[in-house]
């Protein structure tokens, strides 16, 4: 499947893009990803981006849209891949369209995931990440707790709340979100792209893509 998923930070984009992923070994992309693999790997591309993020600017999206379509390209999304909260602003999907197209490649959909700011809010001011940068498992303290209260379960760190989590940075992401990347779904559905989802629940999300591809 080929899918771009929008939503709101906290909307379950990446548990459901977990849950896609298992069904057909399609494989997830986010931006931060594809940058820190870059830099990582030390492409061309990739020393450019690093210059910009130490410098604690954005990357511009000539960049991005570079090392998307190296990701792209790649052996391991010839089954197929879900963009996991990119584009995020109407330039960025223009440009992302002018890509495909000359990459041959067709979406399956756009998939809105449509989740009320009460729960956003409350899903994410309760979240806890790992503190271990290699691990960063996520938790939650309503839903799932680590077993030892403030250590993970997986590598024994510390537990943390992240500054960007905090009520009021919240608040600040989600109207970011609503004014510059929320317009994306008029965009997508003046194309007939678009497939809006209103669940909390990431289960039926993906039941419902299923059924929309037929799987």
């Amino acid at each position: 499947m080929k899918l771009i998923l929008l939503g709101a930070p906290g909307a379950g984009k990446g548990t459901v893009s977990k849950l896609l992923t298992a069904l057909d070994g399609s494989v997830q992309i986010s931006t931060g990803d594809i940058l820190r693999g870059a830099v990582k790997d030390g492409t061309e591309l990739g020393k450019k981006a690093q210059a910009f993020m130490k410098a604690g600017d954005l990357v511009p999206d000539d960049l991005i849209m570079g090392i998307m379509e190296e990701r792209l390209q790649q052996p391991d999304c010839a089954n197929g891949f879900l963009l996991d909260g990119f584009p995020r602003t109407i330039p960025q999907a223009e440009a992302l369209e002018v890509l495909l197209d000359r990459l041959n490649i067709k979406l399956d959909a756009v998939v809105d995931l449509d989740v009320p700011r009460e729960v956003l809010l409350d899903r994410l001011t309760t979240r806890r990440t790992c503190s271990n940068s290699d691990c960063q498992e996520i938790y939650n303290i309503k839903s799932k707790p680590p077993k030892v209260e403030g250590v993970c379960d997986k590598c024994g760190s510390p537990v943390i709340q992240r500054d960007d989590e905090t009520e009021e940075a919240i608040s600040k992401r989600l109207d970011t979100y609503n004014e510059k990347t929320a317009p994306l779904a008029s965009f997508y559905e003046k194309q007939g792209k678009l497939m809006k989802v209103n669940s909390t629940s990431s289960d039926a999300v993906v039941a419902a893509i299923k059924q929309k591809l037929g799987m």
